[in-house]
C-alpha cells in the first residue's frame, strides 16, 4: 500500500513539474509581434507642373505613380522587460530619418519598475503632435505643416507614471536636437507629457519639449469620439526656435489643425483637415524658414479625404487646397501665386 501511495505521489509530482516547466516556457517564449505596412500613391498638382507646390512631408512626386515605403515593426515583452524596433525602406523612409541607409524609425527598450512606473530608453517616435510617419497612423495621406515642422523622433530616456486609466505623466531627457540618433553636443532637451481622459472617449495630451539647442515647443493633441460615427481631433502648437547668438536670429511657428471625421458606413469614412500655420519672424526680423512658409507669413489649408477599407487595405482619395498670406506657391507658368492645390489617391496595406 505504501509503495502504491509513493508511486501516485511521484507521478503527481512529475506532472506538476512538467506543468511548471510548460508555464515557464510560455512566459519566456512570449510571441514576437510583427507589424508593418506598404503604401503607394499617385499625386497631381493642379497647375500641371512636375514640381511639388505644397512643401509638406512625404508624397512629393508629381504626376507620377510612386511608392511610399515598406515599414516593419518588431516588439516583444517578457515579464517586466520589453523592446521595440521598427525598420523602413523607401522614399517616405528616406525623408523621415536622419541618416540615409540606417532605416531605423524606432529602437528602444523598456522596463516596468513597478506596476505604475515604466522607464524607456532609446530612439522613439516623438510624443508631440497629432500625425505620425507611418501612413497607417494617419487619416490623411498628405501631412500637415505642424507635422512637417515638429519633431519626428526623440532619442533619450523617459519615465511614465500611470495614476489610473484616466491620467498619466511622462517626463524625460532627450538629445539636444530632434530626429537624430546621437547628440551633437549634449543630452539637454527636457520633455514631458500629461495624458488626461476628462470624459469617456475623450483623450487629451499636453506636451512640452524644451532645450537650449532644440528650442521650445508647447503642444496640445486631443481626440473625442463624440458618437460611434463622428470623431473630432485637434492639434495646436507653439514653437520658439533657439536663438543664434552671433546673428540674433530665432523665429518659430504657431499653428492649429482640426480633424473632423464621419463614418458613413462600416468601410467608408469621410474627413476634413483644416489647418492654420504661421511662421514667426526672428529677433531681427529674419528667421529660418519653416517648411517653405515665409517668415512672418501664414498658410491656411483644407484637405478633403476619404478612407475606403477592404480588410487590411485602405484606399485614400484626397483633394487639398492651400492658400498663403503671400505669394509662396507658383501657378502653371511658374509665376508666384498665393494658392496651390493637388489631388492624390493612395493605397495603404497594413499587416
Amino acid at each position: 500500500m505504501k509503495k502504491k501511495l509513493l508511486l501516485i505521489l511521484a507521478i503527481a509530482a512529475s506532472g506538476l513539474a512538467v506543468k511548471a516547466q510548460d508555464s515557464i516556457k510560455v512566459t519566456s517564449d512570449a510571441p514576437l509581434v510583427v507589424t508593418g505596412s506598404v503604401d503607394a500613391y499617385y499625386k497631381a498638382d493642379f497647375t500641371g507642373n512636375k514640381v511639388g507646390n505644397i512643401p509638406t512631408s512625404f508624397g512629393s512626386d508629381q504626376n507620377s505613380i510612386s511608392i511610399g515605403m515598406i515599414d516593419l515593426g518588431l516588439k516583444k515583452k517578457v515579464g517586466k522587460a520589453a523592446f521595440a524596433g521598427e525598420l523602413s525602406f523607401g522614399p517616405r523612409s528616406d525623408q523621415s530619418i536622419p541618416t540615409a541607409g540606417y532605416h531605423i524609425q524606432n529602437l528602444y527598450v523598456s522596463y516596468d519598475l513597478t506596476s505604475a512606473l515604466n522607464v524607456t530608453g532609446g530612439y522613439m517616435s516623438t510624443f508631440i503632435g497629432y500625425e505620425v510617419i507611418s501612413p497607417t497612423g494617419n487619416f490623411n495621406y498628405s501631412t500637415s505643416y505642424l507635422f512637417t515642422n515638429g519633431p519626428f523622433e526623440n532619442a533619450g530616456v523617459k519615465f511614465t507614471y500611470t495614476f489610473s486609466d484616466k491620467a498619466s505623466l511622462m517626463a524625460g531627457i532627450f538629445n539636444d536636437a530632434w530626429n537624430v540618433y546621437t547628440s551633437s553636443s549634449a543630452v539637454s532637451t527636457f520633455g514631458a507629457q500629461l495624458m488626461l481622459v476628462p470624459v469617456k472617449n475623450w483623450t487629451a495630451y499636453l506636451n512640452l519639449a524644451a532645450g537650449e539647442y532644440s528650442g521650445t515647443e508647447f503642444d496640445l493633441t486631443t481626440t473625442y469620439q463624440i458618437t460611434p460615427a463622428f470623431k473630432l481631433g485637434l492639434n495646436a502648437a507653439d514653437f520658439t526656435a533657439p536663438t543664434y547668438k552671433s546673428l540674433g536670429v530665432s523665429g518659430g511657428f504657431d499653428g492649429v489643425a482640426l480633424y473632423p471625421q464621419l463614418a458613413v458606413s462600416k468601410d467608408v469614412t469621410l474627413g476634413i483637415r483644416g489647418e492654420y500655420f504661421t511662421s514667426k519672424t526672428g529677433t531681427k526680423g529674419t528667421a529660418e524658414t519653416f517648411s517653405g512658409v515665409i517668415p512672418g507669413e501664414s498658410v491656411t489649408g483644407l484637405t478633403f479625404t476619404a478612407n475606403i477599407k477592404s480588410g487590411p487595405l485602405t484606399l485614400i482619395p484626397e483633394i487639398r487646397f492651400d492658400n498663403g498670406s503671400k505669394s509662396q506657391f507658383v501657378d502653371s507658368n511658374f509665376k508666384p501665386s498665393t494658392s496651390a492645390g493637388q489631388f492624390l489617391v493612395a493605397a495603404v496595406y497594413a499587416f
